[in-house]
């Protein structure tokens, strides 16, 4: 299994942060039984102060520079990823996708049926590299804008029901592909730092969402052992 993780800001991270693709990384070693690797071509975290995504200053200095792989970039969507992804899957070899985006296309770029249509060109790019890939999709999750921002929030809510008839439709025995379930009680005060990116606690449930969907789709792993956090 060849996993890349895709995604925006939450999942490329910031200096500092352990990033749920750590957590997931953790969790694979514990409850995978079969080799893995994890691959993508950027292994970088974003430097808020330089602009760039040029730091290796990960929570854990002890996170191996082979599992830091990642296609992931802060303030790129699905928009901009569906260009990218063809070539990143030949190159690396990817056969297993965790995607994490859609939240930065709405909130900037396209709204929920143009964010779709691009979900489905990024699948159907990622599949012209590889016909045999399988991803696993994870809806907009709850962000401090939706609170506040009525129109943003129905269109997260719009494009989340595209994205799960995207994923019913374009899921075939050949190329299977799961919807994670977004993380329950995930709360803005707790489960990130500035209402959108994960804290610790964030970065545990995102990556449950995807162990989880592993788990229970495709028998990957097992279920995601809960972190216990004060509230």
């Amino acid at each position: 299994m060849r996993i890349m993780f895709v995604g925006d800001s939450m999942t490329i991270g910031s200096a500092g942060d352990y990033t749920w693709r750590y957590r997931m990384w953790q969790h694979l070693n514990r409850t995978y039984g079969g080799p893995y690797r994890i691959v993508g071509p950027r292994d970088t975290l974003y430097d808020i102060a330089a602009a760039e995504p040029v730091s290796y200053d990960y929570g854990d200095p002890a996170f191996p520079e082979r599992a830091r792989r990642h296609l992931a970039g802060w303030g790129e969507g699905w928009l901009h990823m569906a260009p990218l992804i063809a070539d990143a899957v030949r190159t690396h070899k990817a056969d297993t996708l965790l995607i994490s985006l859609g939240l930065i296309d709405l909130g900037f770029y396209t709204d929920a049926d143009q964010t779709a249509a691009n979900v489905r060109r990024f699948l159907t790019e990622a599949r012209s590299a590889q016909p045999h890939l399988r991803a696993v999709l994870l809806p907009v999750i709850p962000n401090i804008r939706a609170t506040t921002d009525a129109p943003f929030a129905a269109e997260c809510d719009r494009f989340n029901e595209l994205l799960a008839k995207t994923v019913a439709d374009l899921s075939t025995s050949a190329s299977p592909l799961l919807l994670a379930s977004p993380p329950e009680d995930y709360l803005l005060d707790r489960d990130t730092y500035d209402g959108t990116h994960p804290s610790p606690s964030g970065e545990h449930l995102l990556a449950a969402a995807f162990a989880d969907a592993l788990h229970q789709g495709w028998d990957v792993g097992a279920p995601y052992e809960p972190a216990v956090f004060p509230r």
